[in-house]
């Protein structure tokens, strides 16, 4: 009975309809358009709302391979955790790496079997994957704390993460909740 019930939760999981203990209560979801420094927040297909001029990685977006390459991650997250005494105003933490991140870091000899491991497992459980991985962790979407925002409307400039004015943040802390998904693209 518990073998099927875990098979049945393993199979919900890989399909996106069961999520453990990150789970949204809203069926909003984001997506970042890395190229046109935007993200929509959606309701199904619709867009429901953008909050535009946001800042990415000094690195630009793409698949990361190591930790402080500055590039904002390519992949579906979600919202693993929320710190409202963050620095940067609000953070909200996402579940990356993702097994897909782990996935192909493991085929490219980035990371090793145990690791991937890891990541995987927190995946399927629902859980915040490791933080402190060949791959890095700690990326998020953040507003600007004190920072200066005409830098933030100059260039890109955060390590990975994708950050919004503190106006755009606390907007954003409306709409969203841990588990709510978030594609960047």
């Amino acid at each position: 009975m518990v073998r099927n019930y875990f098979l049945l939760c393993l199979l919900l999981t890989s399909l996106g309809l069961f999520s453990g203990s990150v789970f949204a209560t809203s069926d909003l979801w984001l997506l970042v358009d890395t190229k046109a420094k935007k993200i929509e927040v959606k309701k199904g297909e619709l867009t429901v709302e953008t909050l535009n001029s946001i800042a990415i990685g000094r690195g630009g977006a793409g698949y990361k391979t190591h930790r402080g390459d500055n590039i904002t991650p390519f992949g579906d997250y979600k919202i693993g955790w929320i710190g409202e005494k963050s620095t940067f105003r609000r953070f909200f933490g996402l579940t990356y790496p993702s097994a897909d991140d782990a996935q192909k870091a493991l085929a490219r000899g980035i990371i090793d079997k145990y690791t991937y491991n890891r990541i995987l497992n927190a995946q399927l459980s629902g859980q915040i994957p490791p933080q402190n991985t060949p791959l890095g962790g700690q990326i998020g979407i953040h507003g600007l704390g004190r920072a200066n925002v005409r830098i933030h409307e100059t260039f890109d400039w955060t390590h990975g993460c994708i950050a919004l004015t503190n106006q755009q943040i606390d907007h954003l802390s409306q709409l969203v909740d841990t588990g709510t998904l978030v594609r960047i693209k």
